[in-house]
């Protein structure tokens, strides 16, 4: 049997010429998909949160409701599995920070005794300089009283800031009361934006601030 003279032309149907150019706003469309789905499961992550927040008492109430506190604490831990990627520890960290709600106990205790005390707890207050290098948490007690514990930061990562206590202040009108450092830790910012910032410590706390309309200064 003779041979086939020439071999039967392949259609270009089923090649399709590599294009870099399109591989490139493939990939870019793709991260920009992704990115927007990010957005959007923060920013819902963000509501849920504030919601469920909105009428804790800066998380006293949470103290004897189990299922609030797991529901709150699994929104966070929501938010800082979609935000591991974002740096919190730079420029944006720094400012006065008021709290809105936390499981610290230490913190609730004073700011839902401070009766006793013959005065009322007022904001409660993370005080943050990057740059310093400077962190105060603050208890106010109005008109005149504060509480304050001076600590000195290193940045540790992207998110985790180690701090060490250096000194604490007892003050009311005209008069303070120096006391001694006490500790170190760290704590993880694992979300923050122009209006909140979410964080977990060295003792699997949880603290939720917001940016305080003001600044506050020893």
């Amino acid at each position: 049997m003779a041979a086939p003279s020439s071999l039967p032309a392949i259609s270009n149907t089923f090649f399709t010429p590599f294009n870099p150019s399109n591989q490139t706003l493939k990939t870019r469309n793709t991260l920009t998909a992704r990115s927007s789905l990010t957005s959007q499961s923060l920013s819902s992550a963000k509501s849920t949160l504030l919601n469920l927040i909105s009428d804790q008492n800066r998380g006293i109430t949470t103290q004897s409701d189990p299922q609030k506190l797991l529901q709150i604490t699994e929104a966070i831990d929501t938010i800082a599995s979609i935000n591991g990627e974002q740096v919190t520890t730079d420029s944006s960290l720094s400012g006065t920070w008021r709290l809105l709600w936390t499981t610290e106990k230490e913190q609730l205790f004073i700011v839902e005794n401070a009766g006793f005390f013959g005065t009322k707890a007022g904001d409660v207050l993370q005080v943050i300089d990057v740059e310093k290098r400077s962190l105060n948490n603050v208890i106010t007690f109005p008109p005149d009283g504060v509480f304050f514990v001076r600590s000195d930061v290193e940045i540790a990562s992207s998110q985790r800031v180690n701090f060490r206590f250096t000194s604490a202040v007892l003050r009311g009108k005209g008069w303070e009361f120096p006391l001694p450092p006490f500790g170190q830790g760290w704590f993880e910012s694992v979300y923050l934006d122009e209006e909140i910032r979410i964080v977990k410590d060295i003792r699997g706390d949880y603290l939720v601030v917001d940016r305080a309309p003001y600044s506050w200064t020893e």
